[in-house]
């Protein structure tokens, strides 16, 4: 970073990015603003998948379903993948990261299954044909599903190029370290951002809890607002894609095999010869609990709730995914459940992958929005990058170039 400095009041609006912002090294005072809680929204509801696979356009409306081609799941974007794949690594080595966020290197699959009925048969309108079926090879420690339903499986990372952490515990972790450094935490809701001549001013929020405005000075402001981010930067292309998910925690003593799941399950539907098709993803943690989760709406939002705490979950989409799991495994379907959830995904309206990094055009405000589900997984490199962008005025770990704000809609950002 840059040796001429100059004292700075950096406000930092929203999570995952900001601890990883804030965490990054210190000359200045460093405010997390955020709204509700630390790791409230996706930060710390999400799956919690690290990825090294390479590049990738965003699926439609940002969904990943595996009715889509196998380049889907590839991480994007892959100008700033490598380098935050390897900060999680360097992270997790450096602060206990196995004990503290459950970070391991892990396997992930692609799986296709028929799901059981109450009464023990496998579903669909085949179900009586599965003789005919050519068994695939299922790792043998994948024994918590009903393998002998199982007609498709395929790996799409090893631990050689996978790993997960728990993003609860890995975000509030962070915005810990970020506090030893000298960071200060804020819980309000920020409602607007001032400027004169040009240049980024100070922040207005509203205390949580309270009613009464309070305003921050800043000379720089970092926006990692996520789905909220349209709040405060009306030009800023990003929606909200809500995803439910349900945590378990399964009842046998020993703990499940570790792997990440990308599953598509055939259901039987009554009175419907044609079997109903869902997907769903499985995440094991190290923990010993199972995190797993349906597709987002096929919707995107616009208008969300004002703070993540004020999004709650729909019941009979979390007994679905429940109910749809529990189908291909009755380790699952007999676990205790211990959450319900929702969050909404920050996706860039368009062809555009996202995230969108860097400069607005207002001097001494920045964007960091826009992560898809690859918030958690992008999270230490878009850190790292920010704090470059605030103190050097550039990006020098990573070429960004394509995720800058300036490229979208001819650059308008009134």
């Amino acid at each position: 970073m840059s040796s001429d400095h100059h004292p700075r009041n950096i406000v930092i609006i929203g999570s995952p990015s900001s601890p990883s912002v804030a965490y990054n090294p210190q000359r200045d005072q460093i405010t997390i603003l955020e709204s509700s809680s630390i790791a409230s929204a996706a930060s710390g509801k999400a799956g919690g998948l690290i990825a090294l696979w390479g590049e990738s356009p965003k699926p439609p409306n940002g969904k990943a379903d595996l009715t889509y081609t196998d380049s889907y799941y590839l991480a994007y974007p892959s100008c700033i993948v490598p380098l935050s794949f390897q900060l999680h690594a360097d992270l997790a080595a450096h602060h206990a990261g196995a004990e503290k966020w459950g970070y391991r290197r892990i396997h992930s699959a692609r799986l296709g299954a028929r799901g059981r009925t109450r009464s023990g048969l496998a579903s669909g309108s085949d179900a009586g044909a599965r003789g005919n079926m050519v068994i695939p090879t299922v790792p043998a420690d994948l024994d918590w599903l009903h393998v002998e339903n199982v007609h498709s499986y395929r790996s799409t990372g090893t631990p050689e190029n996978t790993a997960q952490v728990i993003p609860y515990e890995f975000t509030t972790t962070m915005a810990k370290l970020a506090i030893e450094k000298g960071a200060n935490v804020i819980l309000g809701r920020a409602t607007s951002i001032d400027t004169v001549n040009g240049a980024a001013k100070s922040v207005i929020y509203v205390p949580k809890d309270d009613s009464a405005s309070v305003t921050v000075p800043a000379t720089d402001i970092v926006l990692c607002a996520g789905p909220w981010t349209r709040s405060l930067l009306p030009a800023a292309p990003i929606v909200g894609l809500r995803q439910h998910s349900v945590i378990m925690r399964p009842t046998r003593p020993r703990p499940l095999s570790g792997y990440m799941l990308f599953t598509e399950i055939s259901l039987a539907t009554s009175g419907v010869r044609r079997a109903k098709h869902v997907t769903a993803e499985i995440f094991t943690r190290p923990n010993n609990t199972v995190w797993a989760a349906g597709d987002t709406d096929d919707i995107a939002s616009f208008n969300i709730p004002e703070t993540a705490e004020a999004v709650l979950p729909d019941e009979e989409t979390c007994d679905n995914i429940l109910a749809h799991v529990g189908a291909i495994s009755d380790e699952l379907g007999n676990s205790e459940v211990l959450s319900r959830q929702a969050c909404y995904l920050p996706n860039v309206e368009g062809d555009v992958p996202g995230p969108i990094l860097g400069n607005t055009a207002v001097k001494g405000l920045w964007i960091a929005s826009g992560h898809s589900c690859w918030g958690i997984q992008n999270g230490p490199g878009t850190g790292k990058i920010m704090a470059e962008f605030v103190y050097d005025g550039k990006a020098v770990s990573a070429d960004v170039d394509e995720l800058d704000i300036r490229h979208l809609d001819g650059g308008s950002q009134d």
